[in-house]
């Protein structure tokens, strides 16, 4: 599985997952939030419903096979957050990305990995600051640079074969992945892996009371070594999300060339 959005290296581009001017939208409970009217055709509803997502101005997890990991996005302040745990019983890392613009804290967590390695406490428990006038190409430092919303659905619903309303907010179908291109699942080795698969991905979806994407849920059939999964996105806190603050300056330290070089596209 593979998230385009916030690409590290160190991870096979597995974070994720826009420079858009940020408005407050209201939470779903704020009783004084106007609902704008939801499109009755199933895919136009869904598309609709990541347009509060450009904002700029909310919080998301996402949970995947060997995966979980949770963020804030605040474009307000121009700051972002995401943490993420993975492994398996050979391998485990823990992540932790900050981002306020124009700089990139990043701490990396990669277990037993680098046990005994000469240098590797030198980065232990603390956060890598990378200075964004000395990245270059480094693009990988800035999550908004190509969209606030780390799967980009809506990148996803435009790929949608078919859809339906199953109840309140609530939505099923297939997407075809084939179509798709820089959004939540679109690995391309995995695509090439799926085959046929690709072209009929089985997915849920729901909306809040003001159409925003609250849940996000693609099914992945096995492909070569990869097992069956369920890739579920949800996000929360339309416009009431808060801001990400430095990490504390004894935990950090600059980052070596080698983290830098983590980050390149």
């Amino acid at each position: 599985m593979s998230i385009r959005r916030w690409s590290v290296g160190v991870i096979a581009a597995t974070l994720l997952v826009p420079g858009v001017a940020a408005c407050n939208s209201g939470t779903a409970d704020s009783p004084s939030a106007s609902a704008p009217a939801i499109p009755a055709d199933a895919k136009e509803a869904l598309l609709a419903s990541t347009k509060a997502l450009t904002e700029g101005n909310f919080t998301f997890t996402i949970t995947a096979e060997s995966m979980t990991g949770k963020g804030v996005v605040h474009k307000p302040s121009d700051s972002a957050q995401m943490t993420m745990s993975m492994g398996d019983e050979q391998f485990t890392m823990d992540f932790d990305l900050i981002h306020i613009k124009p700089d990139t804290w990043v701490k990396i967590d990669l277990g037993d990995l680098l046990a005994g390695m000469p240098g590797a406490d030198t980065f232990k428990d603390k956060y890598q600051h990378l200075d964004a006038s000395k990245a270059g190409d480094a693009k990988g430092l800035d999550p908004f640079s190509s969209g606030t919303d780390p799967a980009d659905a809506a990148a996803m619903f435009k790929g949608i074969a078919e859809v339906e309303k199953t109840g309140e907010g609530a939505y099923s179908g297939t997407v075809d992945l084939s179509a798709v291109t820089d959004s939540v699942a679109t690995d391309e080795a995995m695509i090439k892996a799926l085959g046929e698969k690709a072209k009929a991905i089985p997915f849920t979806a729901k909306i809040d009371a003001q159409g925003r994407l609250t849940e996000l849920v693609m099914s992945i059939p096995a492909a070569g070594e990869t097992k069956a999964q369920d890739i579920k996105m949800t996000y929360a806190d339309y416009g009431s999300a808060t801001a990400v603050q430095k990490p504390p300056a004894d935990q950090v330290v600059e980052a070596n060339e080698q983290t830098y070089e983590m980050f390149k596209n």
